[in-house]
């Protein structure tokens, strides 16, 4: 185990190599680092926050002017095939809203300053727009598999590279793989925040190797199993239920800590806004890595123009391509300028990050590194015990929401290869096994802390992939904006688009 464990860390330091020079490239040059302002931007930042400012333009800030339509379609969401579109947004918020709400957030303030989450505001607030893309493309290119509909980057990418098989086959390779990666993380989030809850009750700290880690093993286990090898359906029923109460349970239990520390939100904003913009930080290094870090843990939280949230898009049963759009750049809001921002204000108005040791808060995984923020606002009190309970509840059901998110986004990647149920099962088996490996060697005290690394790189790289096809396919995306803002009731075919989109033309005949 340990020879398998030293490999794994060997490869996974050569592919930070690569993962840095993909986020970096060209501010690794001196000669561009060294242009005022520029400098700071890297080809990873022009690409992400350009692309959604293009987008944002091009549709009119259709974030803005359709926020509310995306909520009356949450409101009046229904399903004859599929799952509803308010399942979709469950779905995929069970994905964006992960342990990186918390971690990644946490980690930014503390290497980035409290800059970083207005870099994080500003990418979200433009990823909205990427996000509406991305996911009205997957509603167009969408394809139904018995009483469900399947589809996202794989699909409309094979579709929009002259149908191309073995495009569609690679694209859904690279998310398997990437999902493969992050589960071991996602097992062990689970099943540590049940051993920060049974260390908050008995009150006394308890080592990886205690039995309730173990029971929390075979739980997780278990509910995996269970949920998994019901498909995407069950997987979305259970979301449906999880999403909105560990949302709930999360920004009222914030909610209360910023009320009783009202006195902290003015230097919040002053903390923020002061970072990011104070001069020295403009034309210095302090304003590219705030940047870096905002940009970089904005998409490890949204995932707008990673491709990934496109899945759980094509899900829906929508009425039409562009009400799912608008779902889901919804989606992106709640993630990242609500769920992210409450995590920032613990974080700065805690005010640890500025007597600790910022490389030692960047440790995926610990949460009590965020606890000790919680704790600062609410020192020597009893309800600082209820709070910690919490939010290691709250980090738990992330955790495992984002692990079944994982599992149900990688059987539909896997539906692009194969449908049939042995290699379907297949998959889902070596998701499980994946799993396991993850939590026990992560018990037994093993360190698996180089996994993480992979996470920048195999996001950045499904986002270069995902981000050109937004672009090839913008055009049908215009097309059918054009068509929902004209609200004349005809229905949505292939006609509008000039293209053959089968299940909208067949959706219209029945109704």
């Amino acid at each position: 185990m340990d020879a398998l464990l030293s490999f794994i860390t060997a490869v996974c330091g050569k592919i930070q190599v690569v993962s840095d020079l993909f986020w970096d490239f060209p501010t690794n040059f001196d000669w561009y680092a060294g242009i005022p302002i520029l400098g700071n931007f890297s080809l990873a930042i022009i690409l992400l926050i350009g692309s959604g400012i293009y987008f944002s333009i091009r549709l009119r800030f259709i974030q803005v002017r359709k926020f509310k339509r995306g909520i009356e379609v949450l409101k009046n969401s229904k399903a004859k095939t599929g799952i509803s579109p308010l399942a979709s947004f469950f779905l995929s918020t069970a994905m964006r809203v992960g342990p990186g709400n918390i971690l990644g957030v946490t980690g930014a303030v503390s290497v980035g300053g409290p800059g970083a989450l207005l870099w994080m505001w500003i990418s979200a607030f433009f990823g909205m727009s990427t996000a509406f893309v991305e996911s009205t493309l997957s509603q167009i290119f969408k394809e139904k598999k018995d009483d469900e509909y399947i589809g996202g980057m794989a699909f409309y990418g094979r579709r929009l590279l002259k149908n191309s098989a073995i495009v569609g086959v690679v694209l859904s390779l690279m998310y398997i793989i990437y999902a493969l990666l992050c589960f071991p993380a996602q097992g062990f989030n689970t099943v540590s925040a049940m051993g920060q809850i049974a260390s908050i009750v008995s009150g006394t700290e308890l080592p990886t190797t205690h039995a309730v880690y173990w029971i929390g093993f075979v739980i997780v286990i278990i509910a995996t199993i269970a949920v998994s090898f019901g498909g995407t359906k069950k997987i979305s029923h259970v979301t449906d239920i999880l999403v909105p109460v560990m949302a709930i349970v999360y920004v009222v239990t914030v909610f209360v800590l910023i009320i009783i520390n009202f006195t902290r939100i003015p230097w919040f904003f002053y903390a923020v806004f002061t970072e990011a913009f104070k001069p020295e930080a403009v034309f210095g290094g302090a304003f590219g890595i705030a940047l870096m870090q905002g940009v970089k843990r904005g998409l490890m939280s949204n995932e707008a123009g990673q491709g990934t949230i496109t899945m759980p898009a094509a899900a829906s049963d929508a009425e039409h391509p562009c009400d799912q759009g608008c779902v889901q750049a919804i989606g992106v809001f709640l993630d990242t300028i609500v769920i992210c921002t409450l995590t920032g204000f613990v974080v700065i108005m805690g005010r640890v990050w500025l007597t600790d040791n910022g490389a030692a808060w960047f440790e995926l995984g610990k949460l009590p590194k965020y606890l000790a923020s919680a704790a600062e606002l609410t020192p020597g009190t009893a309800f600082n015990n209820v709070v910690t309970l919490l939010i290691s509840l709250c980090f738990g059901l992330f955790a495992f929401t984002c692990l079944l998110g994982f599992m149900s986004f990688s059987e539909i990647c896997a539906n692009r290869i194969n449908r049939s149920k042995t290699f379907i099962n297949v998959i889902r088996v070596l998701d499980i096994l994946v799993i396991c490996f993850g939590m026990l060697t992560s018990i037994v005290g093993m360190d698996l802390g180089a996994l993480w690394d992979l996470s920048d790189f195999a996001n950045i790289l499904i986002a270069y992939c995902n981000i050109p096809l937004l672009y090839i396919g913008f055009k049908y995306v215009k097309k059918a904006q054009l068509h929902y803002e004209k609200e004349d009731g005809t229905p949505f075919t292939s006609d509008v688009i000039g293209m053959d989109v089968s299940v909208w033309d067949e959706r219209a005949r029945k109704n």
